[in-house]
Parts: C-alpha cells; sequence; structure tokens
C-alpha cells in the first residue's frame, strides 16, 4: 500500500491522535469510497510509531497546505490543484486526498494545532521540520510567485516548528534557487565569516538535508525529490562561495 492509500486506510491499524487523527476520522466520517490494504497487521511497537509519524508527515503537508490556500483567499475551481502539480498521487487516491485537503479547508481550526502536533512528533528531527516546510514552499510557489500571505503563513508555521526567524530566510532563500539568492542566505552563514565557518556549515547541511535519511523514513519520491533538489540548492551556493573566496 502506498503512503497515500495510509493516509485514510491506514487510520485504521495505527493510532494517530489529536487534531490530525480527528482530521481522518473526520474523512472516514463521510465515507470513502476507495481504502487500500486497511487490513489489521501485527506489528511491534517501533513498527507502529514509524508508521504513524509517516502517515502523519504526509497528512500535515496536505493539511497545511490546505490551510495555506485557505490563508491566502484564493478561490479556484480545484484548490487542491496546487498540491497535485507537486505531488503524482496515483489517481485512485485522488479522492480521499482531495477529501482530507478539503476538510482540512473548511474546518473552523486554524493551522496552528496541526502544526504543533506534527513539530512534537518530530521535535527530535528538526530536519524532517524543515523538508515539511520546503514541501509547503513547493505548494506555494506551483503559480510561480510566492506572495505575502503565503509568506506570513509560512513563517508562522516554522516559529511553530520551532525555527528561528535567521533559519527561515535559509530556508526561503534556498528555495528561490541558487540562481536567484544570496548563496551566504541560502549556507545561512554572515558574509563576513571564514573559510572555515562556512565550510562547516556546508559540511553540516549536507549532513542534515540529505534525501538519503527521507528514504530511510519511507516517504514517498516526491519528498525525497524535493529534497534533492534542495540539497543541489545547498551545494550550488557552496561552490559560488568557494569560488569567490579561491577556496579549494
Amino acid at each position: 500500500m502506498s503512503i497515500w492509500g495510509k493516509i485514510v486506510g491506514g487510520a485504521t491499524g495505527f493510532a494517530l491522535g489529536g487534531p490530525l487523527g480527528a482530521l481522518i476520522g473526520a474523512v472516514i466520517g463521510h465515507g470513502v469510497d476507495h481504502i487500500a490494504g486497511t487490513a489489521m497487521v501485527e506489528t511491534d511497537a517501533r513498527e507502529d510509531a514509524d508508521n504513524t509519524r509517516k502517515i502523519a508527515f504526509t497528512i500535515a503537508v496536505i493539511v497545511l497546505g490546505a490551510k495555506m490556500a485557505k490563508a491566502d483567499g484564493r478561490v479556484t475551481r480545484d484548490e487542491v490543484a496546487a498540491f497535485r502539480q507537486v505531488f503524482h498521487v496515483p489517481q485512485e487516491e485522488l479522492e480521499n486526498v482531495g477529501r482530507v485537503f478539503n476538510i482540512a479547508r473548511r474546518d473552523s481550526a486554524g493551522f496552528e494545532p496541526y502544526a504543533r502536533q506534527i513539530a512534537g512528533m518530530f521535535q527530535d528531527r528538526p530536519a524532517v521540520l524543515e523538508d515539511l516546510l520546503a514541501c509547503l514552499f513547493h505548494i506555494a510557489q506551483s503559480d510561480g510567485a510566492l506572495n505575502e500571505k503565503e509568506t506570513a503563513y509560512l513563517r508562522a508555521v516554522a516559529r511553530l516548528f520551532g525555527f528561528t526567524d535567521a533559519e527561515f530566510e535559509r530556508l526561503r532563500a534556498a528555495e528561490a534557487g541558487p540562481d536567484e539568492a544570496d548563496p551566504y542566505h541560502i549556507l545561512g552563514v554572515a558574509h563576513d565569516a571564514d573559510d572555515a565557518a562556512v565550510k562547516a556549515q556546508w559540511r553540516r547541511l549536507t549532513r542534515e538535508q540529505h534525501p538519503d535519511r527521507l528514504m530511510a523514513e519511507g516517504l514517498p519520491q516526491e519528498f525525497i525529490d524535493i529534497a534533492t533538489q534542495k540539497m543541489a540548492s545547498i551545494n550550488a551556493a557552496y561552490d559560488r562561495v568557494a569560488k569567490e573566496r579561491g577556496m579549494r
């Protein structure tokens, strides 16, 4: 069963509480036409916890993406289209993903409870939270631009995830692309930092942001592709700085 099937079907097999679990309960309550592989299987506690976090991560991208569309105030024929531009959801799961998106967009709760829950679940893996933010940046920029309301929303989510404004600006610079952003901002170092500090920061980022981490988490290929693009942006920024400074 794909992770896209698990966002609904998996909810019957794993304990996902809090606002994310309640939202899935609402989706199931509205009826699900297709749930793949919902049979219960015996698993150990660690496997259950890992699967629950995988499901939660994917649901959080959908829910926080829906809340961003609501905050933006735009009304389109199909607001889930921006999500579908970024993530290749299997045809048989489009309706379920659309239900999650639309119920999240319409419910009265703000985005804060969802962001706090996912922050708590991944408090020991801040790099995963950064990857989730990167996914939201991609959704926001799917129409070719990142507007002020979307930026304010993403900054607020980042703060709930525990990131500083400086860390948020580094991520925003990375999402702008290596040819458009200040390479020092992408790396998160000052222009007057010495060569050793620049290299140390680059090594830290490449270690923490490597796509292999997401592969180990068992997340969908789209998430890994986004992490790969972010890694390319980090490496391109370092190459620019190293060339300017004559670093070997």
